[in-house]
């Protein structure tokens, strides 16, 4: 069996028994084709590979000036893929097992304080080309801040979550995981909006013999809805347009003012945990750090003492 093969079929498994999602395999087939081309360069099978070859292969990714988060996903990848190896009986071990990743730099997620994200939205009512593209525009900055959805969550919502003026919206995320996230009234707004526009798209496509689009957002691409990259550029037009700086602002940057913005509110761990969808609540105590660093640094720069 060749090394392509092999990583297909690991591939294959990770999607039929763990629901993989998509992204999360293409991440792994990115990485460990990386690794077999570096292996296949030293003339060494994958099946023969030790421990010395990956430490081998994780320095030359350092001396290529990867991130530590890069290294530690590709870590992460080849121990998975030689565990499915040690499973299959392809081989007597897992080589990675005992080999420690990269430590992880503890950073606080950076955020936008409410009057930033004021004028983001305000911005992007009037961004666009025309009606359909500020109402779409609107639409996915409203719901992006009101819920705080993952950007892949958000570009591939299907038309059924819509339907009804919802005061809730079904999410799929992560691993396939439906969650229940409810909707601001601007965001139903906005929502009920760029629905009648959808609509006028749906007549159109039906009047043409064309199968309308199952996508909120769509798109006339491979994916079938607005890539996560065209929603990257979007945002930062809008963030330019809105004279708040470019490099501050991302979709996950909005995901980020949302739980932060939440916790000011005094709302609790659990519920911001059960609305971002992670699974540990320990991801989103770091939402705490963030609340605990802006009141430091508001006493420090406003506390009369501090001042002196």
């Amino acid at each position: 069996m060749t090394t392509a093969r092999r990583i297909a079929d690991f591939l294959d498994a990770q999607a039929a028994e763990l629901d993989a999602a998509d992204n999360t395999r293409l991440a792994y087939a990115r990485d460990l084709k990386d690794f077999s081309g570096w292996l296949a360069a030293r003339k060494i099978d994958d099946m023969a590979a030790g421990r010395d070859e990956i430490e081998s292969y994780l320095i030359h990714c350092d001396a290529q000036g990867l991130a530590v988060s890069t290294r530690a996903r590709r870590l992460s990848s080849i121990r998975q893929f030689y565990r499915f190896a040690f499973e299959e009986g392809w081989r007597g071990d897992n080589p990675a097992i005992r080999i420690r990743g990269p430590g992880r730099q503890k950073r606080l997620p950076k955020t936008l304080g409410h009057d930033e994200v004021d004028r983001l939205l305000a911005t992007a009512r009037n961004h666009g080309r025309g009606a359909t593209d500020r109402a779409r525009n609107t639409c996915l900055m409203e719901l992006l801040y009101a819920t705080g959805m993952r950007v892949s969550e958000l570009v591939s919502l299907p038309m059924s979550a819509a339907r009804g003026d919802p005061r809730m919206l079904l999410v799929r995320g992560k691993g396939g995981k439906e969650r229940m996230v409810p909707l601001s009234d601007p965001a139903r707004a906005a929502l009920t909006d760029w629905l009648a526009h959808r609509d006028a798209e749906d007549d159109a496509a039906r009047a043409e013999r064309r199968t309308p689009s199952r996508f909120l957002f769509a798109s006339r691409g491979a994916a079938g809805h607005l890539t996560r990259h065209r929603f990257y550029t979007l945002i930062k037009e809008i963030a330019l347009a809105a004279a708040v700086d470019p490099a501050r602002v991302t979709p996950h940057t909005l995901r980020h003012a949302f739980a932060t913005h939440l916790l000011e509110g005094g709302a609790d761990l659990r519920s911001i945990q059960t609305l971002l969808g992670h699974a540990d609540v320990a991801t989103t105590e770091i939402y705490t750090h963030v609340l605990e660093e802006r009141l430091r640094a508001l006493v420090l720069d406003h506390h009369p003492l501090a001042r002196s």
